[in-house]
């Protein structure tokens, strides 16, 4: 039970609201559950010193007990939010029904219509075919009533909404079987062929990227394409298809109850022209991400705060605004949050930054705070993350010149990470730090005719406008002590190819 992590996804507005709310709920003047609600909120308290400040003891059956109400109260409290939030308009177009079946009853056929032409826009306008649904059954079962009605028309209609409404619960299915293949790769290390996958289970489900889909559908969809623009590392693929995706959603009249998915499409479509190299239309999409962030009274700001600004850092630093980006990180470093993926990519990418500025030493001092586990990394960022969390340590270590500390980490790469790497065929990053490993021990022939033949023999290139950002970012470090030249004007030059 983290009520901490609970605490942490409610804005400073929405804290002070649940205050008032234990303020009208408490019936004794001596409860203590605002004044833990407060401490907890203070994320440098451990439960140890919030109990000592609650009851002058470390050890109280007391504190547990307050804690469980408190988690109770928090429960409720967002519950009832959301439901006075979320379900405004489902509420009034299920008051709309009602009233109209209660008209018809009276024998009040034209204005029982009238009430449920109203509640048909509202659901339209929503997506919400179950109670579209609900509006036609009423519709078509009293058409008798209503002369003016085209029953042929109206059931045309309903069998459309059925239709849309199959597609929908089919698609989430799709993205819940999608979802949960990604984890096993990512998270893993399982090795699946995630495009036929994905190919047999859209065809298993007839689900055609053609159809008309309610918001929260097309994200779902647009999420899958993503996913295998993540499998593959093809991004180039899947812009246009997100772009055009998106145009679609809103030429629509998007609601507040959308606002979750409407920032998460921003998100994915200003990611995917990150990794296309193309900065300033990514940085378009996050301005309007950020715009949709602040809106609602920040209602999801918490939530997407990270993602935002890490991608803003490094569509930043990639287009030669290094100091720029690095500034952007800092604070971040410094702060708790739920999402914890987006917290180690922070303190990976600014990992990245001060070697690209060769700032070694700074560099470090980040990379220190990586103390668990590679399991533990692997658990919470997946093993992608993992393998250039290890590279990136071990171009570190060469730079500060830990002799001992490179030989141990090479080996320890080669033991756990290369037989994954032969399995999914991978073979770039072996060569890669077979090449890494040669310029330690031989720093002197890098330089060399020789040296630039190999590397030039080594790899399969393909066009740099589709190749992974991240993976020029490793090469640029070699291809610099090749020429002998700046890391950061390197990669930029070889980014800008």
């Amino acid at each position: 039970m983290n009520i901490k992590a609970i605490i942490s996804t409610l804005s400073f507005e929405e804290r002070q609201q649940f205050v008032l709310y234990l303020e009208k709920k408490n019936k004794r003047s001596d409860a203590k559950n605002i004044q833990l609600f407060k401490l907890l909120c203070r994320k440098e308290l451990s439960s140890k010193d919030i109990c000592l400040k609650l009851y002058k003891t470390d050890k109280c059956n007391a504190y547990h007990a307050l804690r469980k109400r408190l988690f109770q109260s928090l429960i409720d409290f967002i519950a009832n939010k959301n439901l006075e939030e979320e379900n405004t308009v489902e509420m009034q177009i299920i008051k709309y029904i009602l009233a109209s079946r209660t008209f018809l009853l009276h024998n009040k056929p034209k204005t029982a219509y009238k009430v449920l032409n109203k509640a048909e826009a509202l659901a339209k306008e929503q997506h919400l075919y179950n109670i579209l649904n609900e509006i036609y059954h009423t519709k078509i079962q009293y058409a008798y009533t209503n002369p003016s009605i085209n029953l042929e028309t109206l059931i045309k209609t309903f069998k459309e909404n059925q239709k849309n409404q199959y597609i929908e619960e089919e698609l989430n299915m799709v993205y819940a079987r999608i979802r949960q293949t990604l984890n096993k790769i990512t998270y893993k290390g399982e090795i699946l062929d995630f495009q036929t996958l994905l190919n047999n289970t859209l065809k298993e489900h007839n689900i055609k990227l053609s159809d008309s889909l309610s918001f929260k559908s097309l994200y779902q969809l647009m999420s899958i394409v993503s996913i295998s623009a993540f499998v593959t590392n093809d991004y180039f693929k899947i812009e246009s298809f997100l772009i055009k995706t998106y145009n679609s959603i809103t030429s629509q009249k998007i609601q507040s109850k959308q606002l979750f998915y409407h920032i998460e499409v921003l998100y994915m479509i200003a990611n995917t022209l990150f990794r296309n190299k193309k900065f300033e239309l990514s940085i378009h999409y996050l301005d309007q991400m950020l715009t949709q962030m602040l809106s609602n009274k920040k209602k999801h700001y918490s939530t997407f705060k990270l993602k935002y600004n890490l991608l803003l850092a490094l569509n930043y630093n990639y287009s030669n605004q290094q100091d720029k980006a690095i500034q952007q990180l800092i604070p971040f470093t410094k702060v708790k949050h739920v999402d914890i993926e987006s917290l180690l990519d922070i303190h990976l990418s600014l990992i990245m930054f001060y070697i690209q500025k060769n700032e070694f030493k700074k560099a470090h001092t980040v990379f220190s705070k990586f103390y668990h586990t590679n399991n533990y990394y692997t658990e919470k960022a997946g093993i992608e993350w993992v393998l250039k969390k290890n590279l990136a340590e071990i171009i570190l270590h060469i730079e500060l010149q830990n002799i001992d500390l490179v030989d141990s980490r090479i080996l320890s790469f080669k033991r756990q990470h290369y037989p994954y790497l032969k399995q999914i065929n991978q073979h770039r990053a072996i060569t890669f730090l077979n090449l890494v490993e040669y310029y330690y021990k031989n720093p002197e022939k890098v330089t060399s005719k020789n040296f630039h033949n190999t590397v030039e023999a080594s790899f399969k290139w393909i066009a740099a406008e589709r190749e992974d950002i991240f993976v020029m970012s490793f090469f640029a470090w070699l291809k610099s002590k090749m020429e002998n030249s700046d890391l950061y004007k390197t990669t930029i030059e070889l980014i800008n190819q």
